[in-house]
């Protein structure tokens, strides 16, 4: 056996078959085996692969061991001269292993060796190759020297900025997402070190490589595509713990002395650094939008006040000053609030959800209105008119900013982009139908031949001329249909028409289409698979929302339901859970554990079951009812359930079921 590739998986079934589609065309020829570890995903990736690609062996866990104790179980068992260790959101180019195996071959010195990787549309992935990180390596890259000098020796040692793209090169770290290891080394060096989790077991094992004698090469001849962020995205928390953590473990098993402590202090630092940094960026991102909303309205009720004061009233003094510390605040607290019940930060340039949300807003401002005291109340003329300047103001705030982003003012027009399919003229309507029954808006301008000759009547033009069709009809996106495209045609067109346009490739038979237009976010996925409701934004906010008021409901009415409820004291405590947010009042019925693959919600007090007057339903007809109240879910479901389980809102244990 010349080569084992081995796939450790988890949770990304569509980027894995599409993986495995690309190893499958590169093996022919070449006498490989594959291997897939699955680490208990509960997408079906493990039906999907014993479906469609019933070549590859298989290892199913049962829990998830991690990166390393994964892909050592299946080295264990493999038999190739050489072992590639390969990302499940990568796709190889058709002769990727041949040249690579050739280059191995070529020169017995190499221990392992890594190609250059591009993402999604096309950029250059630096992590290609890398620097082992010393604690000066460490401490540039922790605080942006290797970004700000990205082809400096001294700052950018991480990546090595300053060895060439296109060239071979020798270097010292290989990356995970594509590591070809030689088999004989392996056994001198050892596998990969099962104490990391994940992130740092390639740096730890390209380390001891060397350590053994042999060298890593980096070999760009061979390019792949790396979609990257699809286990862990770079901007979270969980990254940066991960990423630093495993650099920890790397510093105390391969440094001695001061300058282990020195690097561990270092990376522990940088751990709460980049934590910090994390959570602002995310926090400042989550609300520059409405505290620019708030500041633009708070600005113009308060021309609105001096301005009535004196139109209407003939007295600049007439508004206490009270309006600007009490009434002011809380209308802009109240429409802010409703602008975002109504969906109106989830979608930054909707104008029909602002609008909503500001008219939801003044029509609340005007029922409490008359719950203020006498002092407190403004003129009402002053809220109608505070409500047209925040409608207006925040609309033109908008278009202000899709300008900035965008270069143009046609807000929510961006979102359909004009198209073309490459491919045969039977792929492409596959791919259209895809795209309808995903309820993907695309303008479809026409399809492009993979081939020289195309029919003019039925193609745009052939393969060739791609270049001239994306700049004559100003394409934005481009789907390439892998059946008919090899990947290697693929990634030189990327390359040749640059990052600027969006890039995805529909796998031969799959019903995904897959792309990506950065290297730090997860993959784009276009497929016609189950949405569920209760898995957007809008619909979590207002569940939560209708747990609070319930909640509150619940507690104001306590002394009446203290006779109806079952439970009266476990409806004390459940209201308190709920308040705390442990707990919903409606969650999935308990059915043990078998709801794994839907949305996670919080677990619930009731449950779809409290709407039927039924009991004793089988485990399969428990899972469809959780299966319709997550797919279909509206706040109006849990308000139904609410009533009709009104006596056991004092449950506090699972309900048990016929097995």
């Amino acid at each position: 056996m010349k080569l084992s590739i081995i796939i450790v998986n988890y949770n990304v079934k569509y980027f894995l078959e599409q993986a495995l589609l690309s190893v499958r065309r590169a093996s022919r020829g070449l006498d490989t085996e594959v291997w897939v570890v699955d680490n208990n995903s509960v997408d079906d990736s493990v039906l999907m692969v014993r479906e469609k690609f019933p070549e590859v062996k298989l290892i199913a866990n049962k829990h998830n061991p991690g990166f390393s104790i994964a892909n050592n179980q299946a080295i264990r068992q493999s038999s190739g001269e050489y072992v590639l260790l390969l990302n499940p959101d990568t796709l190889v180019e058709e002769d990727t292993f041949e040249k690579c195996i050739a280059f191995m071959d070529a020169h017995p010195e190499a221990g392992g060796l890594g190609v250059r990787m591009i993402d999604g549309s096309g950029k250059f992935l630096p992590e290609s190759k890398r620097g082992f990180p010393s604690p000066w390596v460490a401490f540039a890259k922790t605080f942006g020297l290797s970004r700000l000098f990205p082809r400096s020796r001294l700052f950018n040692h991480y990546h090595l900025g300053y060895l060439g793209e296109k060239e071979v090169h020798e270097v010292e770290v290989l990356a995970g997402a594509f590591m070809l290891l030689r088999r004989s080394v392996l056994d001198e060096a050892g596998l990969l070190d099962e104490a990391f989790f994940m992130y740092g077991e390639d740096i730890d094992l390209s380390y001891r490589i060397i350590q053994a004698g042999y060298k890593n090469y980096y070999f760009p001849e061979a390019t792949i595509i790396h979609y990257k962020g699809e286990s862990t995205k770079k901007g979270s928390l969980n990254y940066v713990k991960a990423f630093y953590t495993a650099m920890i473990i790397f510093a105390r098993k391969h440094f001695r002395g001061d300058k282990a402590r020195l690097f561990v202090l270092m990376l522990q630092a940088a751990i709460y650094f980049r934590a910090l940094v994390t959570v602002v960026s995310g926090f400042f991102k989550k609300v520059y939008l409405p505290m620019l909303d708030g500041a633009v309205i708070f600005a113009g009720l308060v021309f609105l006040k001096n301005f009535w004061a004196v139109y209407h009233f003939r007295d600049p003094d007439y508004y206490d000053n009270s309006f600007l510390y009490f009434n002011a605040p809380l209308y802009i607290t109240i429409w802010l609030a409703t602008v975002y019940f109504s969906g109106g930060y989830d979608q930054h340039f909707s104008i029909r959800r602002l609008v909503r949300g500001l008219l939801a807003g003044t029509v609340l401002l005007a029922a409490v209105y008359g719950f203020l005291d006498l002092e407190y109340r403004t003129s009402r003329a002053l809220i109608l008119l505070g409500a047209l300047w925040a409608a207006l103001s925040t609309a033109a705030l908008r278009f202000l900013l899709h300008f900035l982003r965008f270069g143009n003012f046609n807000l929510g027009m961006n979102k359909v982009k004009k198209l073309v399919i490459v491919g045969s003229q039977e792929e492409s309507e596959r791919v259209q139908r895809l795209l309808h029954l995903a309820q993907v808006q695309k303008n479809f301008i026409g399809t492009v031949a993979p081939w020289p000759d195309a029919d003019a009547q039925v193609y745009l033009s052939s393969l060739p001329q791609l270049d001239e069709v994306v700049q004559i009809y100003r394409i934005e996106e481009v789907i390439y249909c892998s059946k008919d495209v090899s990947a290697q045609d693929i990634m030189s067109w990327m390359a040749r028409l640059g990052p600027s346009i969006d890039y995805k490739i529909v796998p031969q038979e799959s019903l995904s289409i897959i792309g990506s237009s950065s290297k730090n976010t997860a993959g784009e996925l276009y497929t016609i698979d189950i949405q569920y409701g209760i898995a957007q934004p809008r619909s979590r906010r207002n569940k939560r929302l209708a747990d609070l008021g319930l909640a509150l409901f619940f507690l104001l009415c306590s002394p009446l339901l203290m006779g109806l409820v079952e439970r009266p004291g476990g409806l004390l405590r459940n209201i308190f859970s709920v308040l705390a947010g442990r707990r919903s009042w409606v969650g999935y019925a308990p059915e043990g554990q078998e709801a794994g693959n839907l949305p996670a919600i919080r677990p619930g007090v009731l449950s779809p079951l409290d709407a039927l007057s039924l009991t004793n339903l089988d485990a399969p007809t428990v899972q469809r009812l959780n299966f319709f109240y997550a797919k279909d879910y509206h706040i109006s479901k849990d308000l139904d359930i609410a009533w009709q389980g009104l006596r056991q809102l004092g449950r506090e244990d699972s309900l048990p079921l016929k097995m």
